[in-house]
């Protein structure tokens, strides 16, 4: 039986619930390292990452290095003497880290490896169409997600399944995925493989304003995956043409209606406190909107006091 000196990397909520169940599971978390406080609001006061909150709560000691290979860095960890590294959400390592513990650096990733390597891979998921994901514990090594994998687990995604509800499901699969790998190193028996060389692979790209704006072209049942793997963060978008006005507008929800139509993808109808827009293939009824400096609203409250002109059509 291994005597096992944690150190934990994460930083947003979803790393949260792993670290607090590490640490209900009696496990010994020496340090938490994570994000540098970053400014934000107008005030730019210094917000703290949820990783560092918690921590901080439990009296854990808080790394938050700007330069991971320096050497003031390299003697922080030396005082804190791991001998494992639990990654769940943070960035890329150096191998001077990552292979510094005794019995290694394994990272909890959102899906079922090497399927989604990268930054959104839940959201990609859902966009995709999948009908299952998971969550998969892998041992560091020199690229990136590409690590002998030491345990996986499935999960079905449903159809009404949204980037925010899949990540709940999948944060509290990984917490206990993390506690099994956590058992197996030790007691010093995780059997690993190699990840499979698939050709294509399905890659999870960061999300950027290129790549979350909706493309009216595509069916109905596309860009409805579109809409929910981007709920409710970072949100798909679309321009709204209001006469002469082009406005950024969010579709937090949508809901498909597949039926031909001779109408162009985009056009946008008012009909009985619903908005249609047309796709390829049918149309989308926009369930929940959000307009430039407005509250997130369902199209029947911003219908009762809000009209759209004719012509009004979305690209």
């Amino acid at each position: 039986m291994k005597n096992l000196r944690i150190l934990f990397m994460g930083t947003p909520l979803f790393a949260v619930h792993i670290l607090d169940k590490i640490i209900q599971a009696k496990y010994n978390v020496v340090g938490v390292v994570t994000a540098p406080d970053k400014p934000a609001g107008r005030g730019k006061k210094l917000n703290q990452s949820a990783v560092k909150e918690f921590a901080l709560r439990k009296n854990i000691p808080v790394l938050q290095p700007t330069n991971l290979k320096s050497e003031e860095f390299q003697e922080q960890l030396q005082e804190l003497q791991p001998n494992l590294c639990v990654v769940v959400a943070f960035r890329m390592l150096p191998k001077k880290v990552w292979s510094f513990p005794k019995y290694g650096t394994f990272n909890l990733h959102a899906s079922l490896l090497p399927d989604y390597r990268g930054a959104a891979p839940i959201n990609w998921a859902i966009i995709n169409g999948e009908t299952k994901t998971g969550v998969t514990t892998f041992f560091i090594d020199e690229a990136i997600d590409t690590g002998n994998i030491i345990l996986q687990t499935e999960t079905p995604i449903t159809a009404t399944d949204t980037a925010g509800s899949l990540h709940d499901k999948l944060m509290e699969q990984g917490a206990n995925l993390v506690t099994k790998t956590l058992q197996l190193i030790e007691d010093g028996t995780p059997k690993t493989h190699p990840q499979k060389q698939e050709n294509p692979q399905k890659t999870a790209y960061k999300l950027t304003p290129e790549n979350t704006k909706i493309n009216w072209d595509n069916n109905v049942s596309t860009i409805h995956n579109f809409v929910r793997g981007l709920a409710p963060y970072p949100v798909a978008y679309t321009f709204l043409h209001i006469n002469e006005e082009k406005l950024r507008a969010k579709i937090h929800a949508v809901s498909p209606v597949a039926e031909p139509h001779n109408h162009t993808p985009g056009m946008l109808i008012v009909e009985n406190k619903k908005i249609k827009v047309y796709a390829r293939d049918g149309y989308l009824l926009i369930e929940e909107i959000q307009l430039p400096g407005k509250r997130k609203m369902k199209t029947t409250d911003l219908l009762n006091g809000f009209s759209f002109p004719e012509n009004s059509y979305m690209s």
